[in-house]
């Protein structure tokens, strides 16, 4: 790895932390642009046109963001307007900054041109920051409902007919971004559960996808015919899809009983129907792997970089056995 490129990674983990910890609202915007200004290099290639173009889309959206907030705080500090109104425009621009439906606008677009490191990067460490910043404001009204079953709604129907297999996680995420502001909206505590637990899922998913060097489903038929990875694949993706007993259930299942202690059984049972749609593309994946290339299976791995990319799979596979177990001891 080059320096620079560690320096910006070092920043981009200091200006997150700077947001999560500041005490005022200054502190915490300061924080988020020096977030931005590090993961733009980390994103450019001169090479590759796509990731260039990807990155300016990124830069233009959180940019916009950006000010909409700077714009709010300085409204909050003048007094000038409703401070009901400043909140509403706050919590739009975080949201925005997420991804979150309907300000998702350009997520898949900017995720589609990007290489999978830095897709992992937006999918997990890029929502940290204006997740924890959300909760400081957050208020359980009709906005947020509208959020939460936008988010829901969205990442379910876009999701069909997917053939890219980055704006799948990018619709993936979307629909996981609607049960982390339910997490925070009712139970705070479930919220590092929840982000911690969909990360492990990412990266185990992303690793194989870069293993395979795989950006589209069809990718990943004619490349992948090495039996334990198939099942390794299809557990990350039962798993991300929030089928029982895998991990990604546990936390889904503590803010279900969060949202039903708190009398939420319409927007629980909303949720739960529309976790359903997206959860069709997932089997069609799991579907289509178990029926083509069944007998053309190899139980082998040549490359060292493959063999590393495989152990390092089956050993995150083993953690979220073992988070099941743990969860499942208290």
């Amino acid at each position: 790895m080059k320096l620079s490129k560690l320096i910006f990674y070092i920043t981009l983990i200091l200006g997150s932390m700077i947001s999560i910890s500041s005490n005022s609202w200054f502190g915490m915007w300061m924080g988020l642009e020096i977030n931005l200004l590090s993961i733009i290099p980390l994103m450019n290639n001169k090479i590759n046109s796509s990731k260039s173009e990807a990155s300016m889309k990124y830069f233009i959206v959180q940019a916009l963001a950006s000010s909409i907030l700077l714009f709010s705080i300085i409204m909050l500090m003048k007094e000038f307007i409703n401070n009901n109104l400043i909140m509403l425009m706050i919590n739009t621009s975080l949201l925005t900054k997420m991804g979150a439906a309907p300000f998702h606008f350009w997520f898949p677009e900017v995720m589609d041109g990007l290489d999978w490191i830095n897709n992992f990067i937006i999918l997990t460490w890029q929502k940290l920051a204006p997740l924890i910043i959300l909760t400081y404001n957050i208020s359980n009204n009709i906005f947020i409902y509208i959020i939460i079953i936008s988010c829901m709604i969205i990442s379910g129907f876009m999701g069909f007919n997917q053939i890219s297999l980055r704006k799948l996680m990018a619709y993936s995420s979307i629909n996981h971004t609607g049960w982390m502001i339910s997490s925070i909206s009712y139970c705070k505590q479930s919220m590092i559960m929840y982000i911690s637990s969909y990360s492990l899922m990412n990266l185990s998913l992303i690793m194989i996808f870069m293993m395979y060097n795989s950006f589209y489903i069809q990718h990943m038929f004619f490349s992948m015919k090495t039996l334990i990875m198939k099942f390794i694949l299809i557990f990350n993706i039962m798993s991300l899809g929030g089928l029982p007993p895998f991990l990604g259930f546990f936390p889904k299942w503590v803010v279900i009983y969060s949202l039903m202690t708190n009398n939420h059984i319409i927007l629980t049972f909303l949720m739960m129907m529309l976790t359903l749609i997206t959860l069709f593309y997932y089997i069609r994946i799991i579907y289509i792997f178990m029926i083509m290339n069944s007998n053309n299976f190899n139980y082998k791995i040549n490359s060292f970089t493959n063999k590393f990319k495989f152990y390092s799979s089956n050993m995150i596979s083993i953690i979220s056995l073992l988070s099941i177990s743990l969860i499942y001891m208290f």
